[in-house]
């Protein structure tokens, strides 16, 4: 970073200002792209999911909590898991704050996970989140939405991912799904995302993004192999990264394209 270029005020402004157009034109790059999201068909949900969660057996639905719109977030936290995924704890850390402002635009975010109610609540009680997330171990859920996948699917080489038949570490995946309840209690699929689809999700990421070093992630073994469960940090902490560290049962939230 020493070696980085040093300029008069003058010639920095002229440079943001350049970077200011770029970054004017993205952002309404992505608003259209929001606009087009928001015009995508709607699929009816025919199958009858019931979830595991604190207040009882509670269906899709159900889980809308008085709202017509719901955000679910697919946590990697399969059946005998020690703990939830560290890049999925990640994206947890940040959902807490949005609860309330959700809420008041007429949405409800849950979060879901195959592995039982019980091994969901102890591991949200040590990470000291209060967002609701259920379980739906012993449902399709996951399967259908395509962030379970099974050992022999796995074995196979590829599965289904992202939209696309791919390789995949882990016997389960990160992904975002939408949905919409009408007056009749019909409720609609809108939306999906995974990949780098969930990025938009990470405030840290984006507070990174404007940083001189942005992410630095380009020498590590895998994007995110920085990123620890937030009572595992330790200040002093001298790893090497880049050679060294493993995450089992994870994958990077930010990994490959969109």
């Amino acid at each position: 970073m020493t070696d980085h270029q040093v300029v008069s005020e003058a010639e920095w402004l002229a440079a943001r200002k350049d970077l200011l157009a770029k970054e004017k034109e993205f952002t309404r790059q992505r608003d259209a792209i929001s606009a087009e999201r928001r015009k995508m068909p709607w699929v009816k949900v025919e199958k009858n999911y019931v979830f595991d969660t604190a207040g009882g057996k509670k269906t899709l639905a159900d889980l809308f909590g008085g709202k017509s719109q719901l955000i679910v977030y697919h946590f990697m936290f399969g059946p005998g898991w020690e703990e939830g995924c560290p890049s999925c704890s990640y994206l947890g850390d940040h959902f807490d704050g949005s609860l309330v402002h959700l809420a008041h635009r007429d949405v409800t975010l849950t979060v879901i996970s195959r592995a039982p109610l019980p091994q969901l609540e102890a591991f949200q009680k040590r990470m000291g989140w209060r967002f609701s997330w259920v379980s739906s171990y012993g449902t399709d859920f996951n399967r259908d939405f395509h962030v379970s996948f099974t050992k022999d699917e796995r074995t196979g080489g590829k599965v289904y991912y992202n939209y696309a038949e791919t390789e995949f570490p882990s016997e389960e995946g990160p992904g975002l799904s939408v949905f919409y309840k009408d007056k009749d209690a019909s409720v609609f699929h809108t939306y999906s995302t995974y990949g780098r689809g969930l990025d938009i999700l990470l405030g840290a990421y984006n507070f990174l993004d404007l940083t001189p070093k942005g992410r630095d992630e380009d020498s590590l073994k895998f994007t995110m192999a920085w990123v620890r469960h937030h009572d595992k940090y330790v200040d002093d902490e001298l790893v090497d990264l880049a050679t060294t560290y493993t995450q089992p049962k994870s994958i990077s939230v930010s990994q490959g394209d969109k």
